[in-house]
């Protein structure tokens, strides 16, 4: 077991290397990346193809890479935006790592990107201990995942610096208690600005650009407690890694992590989605 956990840690170390140099890199061109994580199922898509589409009118050059297990559904979906769309398939990785993402921005990002959403593997485990050079870490967590979600999975709402709430429009349906939500948010990540949104009625629509473009003017951003605990914004690595997967897994958890960090990551598919700027 300290085998695997020392393996972990090196790892990890090594990500947040490579996630301090792509981000030194892309803030010197001009351009803030934003690390969207959730379950899946939460809306993510559904907001961020908004979101993309009020950037485009709002003139603000922005691209966006999407990462997934299997499948282009979700990058076809942000191409009708118009901006730049690259997909990502992990062969079964279950989150981005940053030299990883380095790899995929070289020679397809547009020099003059402001803006680069990266829309994480849908899961809250595994994304959520790996930096990838993002300047805002935002969590999603839609109404109908429950109120306890930010209990169930610490680390990821604990080192985001937004929480945003999707599909509010049926909120009432699926009695959603905010104030419970918001107090649990408040327990792991005491500060952090919980945003309701609902990419169907419109609900809370330009809040993730303008806190985006916030972050990269340098202002406006939190700093989690958890992050501050672990002296770097990123990404502590102590942290007890949570068992309740969003992803699936039939072997033991142990033998998982053995066999993942002690030979190297299958090499993901990249698909760049035609778009018309």
């Amino acid at each position: 077991m300290c085998r695997v956990v020392d393996l972990r840690q090196a790892v990890l170390a090594k990500n947040d290397e490579a996630a301090q140099v792509l981000r030194t890199e892309l803030t010197a061109r001009g351009t803030t990346v934003v690390n969207l994580l959730s379950s899946p199922g939460s809306g993510k898509t559904a907001l961020l193809e908004r979101e993309l589409l009020l950037a485009r009118e709002r003139g603000v050059a922005v691209a966006a890479l999407t990462a997934d297990l299997a499948t282009e559904n979700d990058a076809v979906r942000l191409a009708r935006s118009g901006v730049p769309v690259k997909q990502v398939l992990t062969d079964g990785l279950c989150h981005l790592e940053a030299a990883m993402l380095g790899r995929h921005l070289d020679g397809w990002l547009p020099e003059d990107t402001r803006l680069l959403f990266v829309e994480n593997v849908g899961n809250l485990v595994c994304p959520a201990g790996y930096d990838l050079g993002e300047s805002l870490r935002v969590v999603l967590a839609s109404v109908t995942e429950g109120e306890d979600k930010p209990l169930k999975y610490p680390t990821a709402f604990g080192l985001a610096q937004l929480v945003v709430v999707t599909k509010t429009d049926i909120a009432r349906a699926v009695e959603f208690d905010e104030a419970a939500f918001r107090a649990n948010v408040e327990q792991v990540n005491p500060g952090v600005e919980v945003v309701l949104t609902s990419a169907r009625a419109g609900e809370g629509l330009g809040v993730l650009l303008d806190r985006a473009l916030a972050a990269g003017a340098g202002t406006g951003t939190h700093t989690p407690v958890m992050a501050r605990r672990e002296h770097a914004y990123g990404l502590g690595h102590d942290h007890d890694h949570e068992h309740d997967h969003d992803h699936d897994h039939d072997h033991d958890h142990d033998e998982d992590h053995e066999q993942e960090y002690d030979h190297e990551h299958p090499h993901p598919h990249v698909h760049t989605v035609a778009q018309t700027r």
